[in-house]
């Protein structure tokens, strides 16, 4: 070959690279940018959007997703609604309390379908039942993360503002009081602080505390869950040509995250790590476990929030005066949660949408989630 058909061969195959790297660049372009801001920092509570990430899922929707952390500083509804973010997590009370108070934000896709919150106590303070918390020293973070609680000591007689009656303690966003006995039962999440006292030594035995040492009070069987981890939106941007749609692809692609974490379980845990989080592997792995349980089975369809416990969460807020009056049917929308569970349906006819089958496994703490 000469020369000049050489030169030729090569200035062909630059041509081409250069179309095929502007053809990537317009097609990365062409991705709408939209930012998710979470409620805490990096951890599987929040796997099933860090695996759409990932896995391109969002990609596939034509989305570029930007996910924010949260910190104990940011508020995500107050992110959401000044514009600083187009979807947000948060509890359901939350967004309700900031939505009375002016935030014109909606519920679009409840995720958790129950509630993760417990109150933890060890066997031996003989605390077996809420009734159970009268007179004695009792642990919740606040910050709104106390309504379950109040509501359930006020179901059983008993004044959470009476220290006659209780003495509640303001605790850290952790376990350290009912380790040391400061308190006789704390406030836990079952992904989170439950597990935390099981990485923990029992200096009586020697060997990591066992969940056969504490006893659980679950608002789930108590009757005051409140509905917590779900996606929304500001009204005003949601009514803006073209961000139903954009909305919809949001929760198709974050709906398969999280079915991906459930059916590819080590996968999803070995990406949350590699985001960064500040926990350990072993409590990674028990919180996404325990975050799975708390979003399957989902019997309408991930994502598509149960009107009864939507009614259930309202009473609670209104009697523990988180609001003060019902909100109106604007507080949230199934339809587009439907939408994204329909079309996947049609295009994945073989993937399990509800988690009706879905079991969980054994997970083994490590000393200090190791």
């Amino acid at each position: 070959m000469s020369s000049r058909s050489i030169k030729h061969v090569a200035l062909v195959a630059l041509l081409l690279i250069s179309v095929l790297a502007l053809g990537s660049t317009s097609a990365q372009d062409d991705l709408i940018p939209v930012r998710l801001q979470l409620q805490w920092v990096a951890q599987s509570q929040f796997a099933g959007y860090f695996a759409a990430l990932d896995q391109g899922f969002y990609e596939d929707e034509g989305l570029d997703v930007t996910i924010l952390e949260g910190a104990v500083e940011i508020v995500p509804q107050q992110v959401v609604a000044s514009g600083g973010a187009e979807f947000g997590i948060a509890w359901v009370p939350k967004v309700l309390e900031s939505r009375e108070a002016g935030a014109d934000l909606v519920n679009i896709a409840q995720v958790f379908q129950r509630s993760g919150t417990l109150e933890v106590a060890f066997v031996d303070s003989g605390i077996e039942s809420v009734e159970d918390f009268a007179g004695r020293r009792i642990g919740t973070w606040g910050f709104g993360n106390e309504h379950e609680l109040f509501a359930a000591m006020r179901a059983a007689n008993i004044d959470p503002d009476n220290p006659d009656d209780v003495t509640v303690v303001q605790q850290p966003f952790d376990m350290s009081l009912l380790i040391n006995g400061e308190v006789d039962a704390a406030e836990a999440m079952t992904y989170n602080e439950y597990a935390q006292v099981l990485e923990q030594v029992n200096p009586e035995t020697g060997e990591l505390y066992q969940p056969e040492d504490l006893n659980v009070i679950d608002f789930n069987e108590v009757g005051t869950a409140m509905l917590q981890d779900h996606v929304f939106v500001d009204a005003g941007w949601l009514a803006e040509a073209g961000n139903e749609d954009v909305a919809v692809k949001f929760l198709r692609a974050s709906f398969r995250g999280w079915i991906f974490c459930r059916d590819n379980f080590d996968a999803c845990v070995d990406i949350v790590l590699n985001n960064g989080t500040t926990l350990g592997e072993s409590h990674q792995r028990w919180q996404l476990n325990e975050i799975n349980k708390l979003i399957w089975p989902s019997p309408d369809g991930i994502g598509i929030l149960n009107p009864a416990l939507w009614d259930q969460t309202v009473a609670v807020a209104l009697e523990g005066e988180v609001i003060s009056e019902a909100p109106d049917d604007g507080a949230f929308r199934t339809d587009l949660a439907e939408a994204a569970v329909e079309s996947l349906r049609a295009d994945m006819p073989d993937v399990d949408l509800t988690g009706e089958g879905f079991e969980p496994i054994s997970v083994e703490l490590r000393p200090g989630g190791e």
